[in-house]
């Protein structure tokens, strides 16, 4: 009988089978939809004038540096780009393929835990990897065209490599450890280098021993290893931009964006208290569970897994709780460990309640299929109104593909992306925002235009339809804006 044969005529292994077929439909289901919130478009132009420049170095928007974000989101939709061609698809593709990555790390996470340590079945590794890649966390993020995720997956690997080196003394896991370290920083930033260590640091506090010659050893050449994947990117930054580069990435970006609200996401101190149970569904009793369990046993030298999850959770969850700036996003490299605990928590569970079990297996299982549901369904719908995507095809359609685009009341976030080339801009490359029909009448005139188009939200069209001095043509609305072709009266 062939292994194959065999997995179908077990009826738990065809169950595994089929939820591993459905969680990678689900992570790959309809990752074309228009481009939601402010983030999605935004990040998909930059790679794109990336991609239509040849440039893998120099981040820019509409012509202007940007210099907000590092750089490997924007190498992944390129690559995407250069496959596939320039689409919604091809700018998630990499999030998605990295929310896998995720899911496939926890699963070799939960592999070495049954190695390491006594007390764990053979299908740990299976209810970790099945519990991570069903959390609304890491499925929802796994679907976005943005950073969150993209730092999650080398953090998450960084700390596996971490707890192999751990558990085995192994030269490779520490090296392996120390180059995911430099894909974190490519990822988002200093917090690739700060976590990792942060986390390794409280871990053997914890754990209440000091960190092996060998560790210590390795953050010479390990600092060397590191630093030779960030300079990929960072060298040759610096080197085409000196000052500019390090004064808007590192201070604007990292210190003023954690010590102030210049950036405009204050949120209360707990926030992420309550954000990250949210992002553990369906499993949040487990997570409570393994939490509680983390906490009663923080000072066991005999439960290793455990108190590097329980650490690992949470450094990134005290860190962005100091932060003046607060996006939900931000606390998903929070999410891995806390499945590691629930997991933890729920295994042994799982194996004397047959109930359980199965209760598991078919929440999961829903979760993946109401997530594609939720993408043939719902979020076509609400990314119509969200997204400028159609308008700009309607009037693309009527012949008005090369004119300039502006709004009434803000630009939405969309049409960086979908009017990109076309969005009237000042001399800094900020977008004009414009509030009556006096106000483009004066546009038009100062810029020397016969026409506009002009993306007006439905409840404000009397500033094109009641002015006196300019006058609109309706071509399509979304059902939250309207677009229109305005010419001076």
């Amino acid at each position: 009988m062939t292994k194959q044969e065999s997995a179908i005529r077990n009826p738990q292994s065809a169950i595994w089978l089929g939820l591993t077929l459905l969680a990678i439909i689900a992570y790959l289901f309809d990752l074309s939809i228009p481009f939601l919130g402010p983030d999605e478009p935004r990040y998909a132009q930059v790679a794109r004038e990336m991609f239509e420049r040849g440039d893998w170095v120099t981040p820019m928007l509409a012509g202007h540096h940007w210099f907000e974000k590092p750089v490997l989101l924007y190498w992944l939709q390129i690559v995407s780009f250069n496959i596939f061609g320039v689409s919604e698809f091809a700018a998630r593709l990499g999030p998605a393929l990295f929310g896998l990555a995720t899911v496939a790390t926890m699963y070799l996470f939960g592999k070495r835990i049954v190695e390491s340590e006594s007390g764990f079945s053979v299908d740990f590794p299976k209810w970790v990897a099945l519990m991570t890649a069903s959390t609304l966390g890491i499925i929802a993020f796994s679907h976005g065209a943005s950073f969150d995720i993209i730092v999650t997956f080398p953090l998450t690997a960084a700390m596996y490599n971490f707890y192999a080196f751990d558990r085995t003394q192994s030269s490779r896991s520490l090296a392996l450890f120390y180059f995911f370290i430099g894909v974190a920083v490519l990822a988002k930033g200093l917090i690739g280098i700060v976590f990792p260590m942060a986390i390794v640091f409280g871990y053997h506090v914890l754990q209440l021993r000091m960190p092996s010659r060998k560790l210590l050893l390795s953050l010479v050449w390990g600092t060397v290893v590191s630093l030779a994947v960030v300079s990929t990117w960072y060298l040759p930054m610096y080197l085409r931009h000196g000052w500019e580069f390090i004064d808007e990435f590192i201070i604007q970006h990292h210190f003023q964006r954690f010590t102030s609200n210049k950036y405009m996401h204050p949120q209360p101190f707990f926030f992420f208290w309550w954000v990250l149970p949210l992002m553990t569904l369906p499993w949040l009793p487990f997570f409570f569970g393994g939490t509680w369990k983390a906490v009663r046993g923080v000072f066991s030298k005999t439960d290793a897994a455990r108190t590097l999850a329980f650490v690992w959770m949470l450094v990134p969850l005290a860190f962005f709780s100091l932060s003046g700036s607060k996006l939900p996003g931000y606390i998903l490299p929070s999410v891995p460990p806390a499945m590691l605990l629930a997991a933890l928590f729920a295994s042994n569970r799982f194996e004397s309640k047959q109930f359980l079990k199965k209760l598991v297996f078919a929440a999961a299982g829903l979760i993946f299929v109401a997530s594609i549901v939720l993408f043939v369904v719902a979020a076509p719908r609400f990314a119509k109104t969200d997204s400028v995507k159609t308008l700009i095809a309607a009037s693309n359609s009527m012949g008005y593909g090369d004119d300039k685009v502006t709004s009434i009341f803000g630009v939405p976030h969309s049409a960086e992306f979908y009017a990109a080339g076309r969005l009237i801009r000042d001399e800094e490359g900020k977008l004009l925002r414009k509030y009556s029909g006096w106000d483009l009448a004066i546009l038009l005139k100062e810029r020397n235009l016969p026409r506009v188009l002009v993306i007006v939200p439905l409840d404000q069209q009397k500033q094109i339809l009641d002015s006196p001095v300019v006058q609109g043509q309706f071509i399509d609305d979304n059902g939250e804006l309207a677009i229109y072709m305005v010419t001076p009266r």
